[in-house]
């Protein structure tokens, strides 16, 4: 993908306020960014539903039980925001290895020395601040990176664990392909918690993510929002290539 623009911005965290010559890169697929809002809207689904599955909430507005569904949507809604969630993601494993650059499966591994050396320097300026800057990556940095891959771990985890819950219930094939989870686990209360106690990973995932892009767009003015929804995002200059795409940092 070609350059489409150039010049020069005020990098105020990461430069110490030096001006900055940059090119706008084309680094989020129209895939990534679709997979990035459905599996959004998903997630919220799932913590939301999944919660009151656990701790129900009485709402009565009929005079009898069996005159009232609400709570059998919001179970169905789990169910479904789970399908939605579950083939979403394995459309996400597939582009890892299509993708471009940015998209890779590699990104998420820290193969390197290189990479974990940036893992180090971001937990020096995100987390302990002992740092002013450190090196500024254009697609997800090495520690970004590595935590989505454990996020991708629990993924699967909330995925076994779920269908294995369901299981009990569904004469569906593909929940049925998990029963053997629940006596492996020591029985459905079991799996019932892990699988519970797991929503609190993404809660917490979802706020330090969302701080983390908001802060990062501030610090560094390259678009690290607006990028998940148009794909572009200013690159450094000195590190583009003539074909218009940083070089791997």
């Amino acid at each position: 993908m070609s350059t489409l623009k150039t010049g020069v911005t005020n990098v105020m965290g990461a430069n110490g306020g030096t001006p900055v010559e940059y090119q706008r890169v084309y680094v989020w697929e129209l895939p990534v960014r679709v997979y990035h809002w459905i599996n959004a809207l998903a997630l919220v689904l799932l913590c939301v539903t999944g919660f009151l599955i656990g701790h129900p909430v009485r709402i009565a507005y009929a005079q009898e039980a069996y005159q009232q569904y609400w709570f059998g949507w919001v179970r169905f809604i789990h169910f479904a925001a789970a399908y939605v969630y579950v083939f979403n993601f394995v459309y996400r494993l597939y582009w890892a290895f299509v993708g471009n650059k940015y998209a890779t499966w590699n990104n998420f591994l820290p193969l390197t020395k290189k990479q974990w050396q940036e893992i180090a320097d971001i937990i020096m300026v995100d987390v302990l601040q002992v740092k002013k800057h450190g090196e500024i990556a254009t697609g997800h940095n090495a520690l970004a990176a590595f935590s989505y891959f454990f996020t991708f771990v629990v993924f699967c985890f909330q995925t076994v664990t779920g269908f294995a819950l369901y299981s009990s219930m569904s004469d569906s094939w593909f929940p049925r392909l998990f029963t053997w989870i629940v006596p492996l686990m020591g029985g459905e209360l079991a799996v019932r918690f892990w699988h519970h106690l797991f929503i609190w990973f993404f809660v917490f995932f979802v706020i330090v993510h969302v701080y983390l892009s908001f802060y990062h767009d501030y610090i560094e003015g390259r678009g690290e929002v607006s990028v998940i929804v148009s794909g572009w995002k200013f690159g450094k200059f000195d590190k583009v290539e003539s074909d218009g795409e940083p070089r791997k940092q």
